[in-house]
């Protein structure tokens, strides 16, 4: 009987560790949208000062160029966090 028991505790902790495996891949597949979404965001706005960036090019300091420059290499460790991540 003892046997018995103990397969049973057995399988019981498998299911166990199966559920919280499914709700951490959920709560994970909610992260990387929530990241994605704040990279798209930020590649957007990226986007939108490059195209200011190049009607003024004659204008810009280096500093500006440095600093998107900057944005877009957290855009990409971001996309390789994902990458990671699926």
């Amino acid at each position: 009987m003892s046997h018995q028991r103990d397969i049973d505790n057995i399988i019981e902790s498998l299911k166990q560790q199966k559920d919280e495996i499914r709700l951490q891949i959920h709560l994970a597949k909610a992260e990387v949208r929530d990241e994605l979404s704040e990279l798209e965001k930020k590649l957007e706005e990226l986007g939108s000062k490059a195209d200011v960036l190049r009607k003024e090019a004659a204008d810009t300091s280096s500093n500006v160029i440095e600093a998107s420059k900057l944005v877009a290499d957290e855009i990409k460790q971001g996309f390789e966090r994902i990458r990671k991540l699926l």
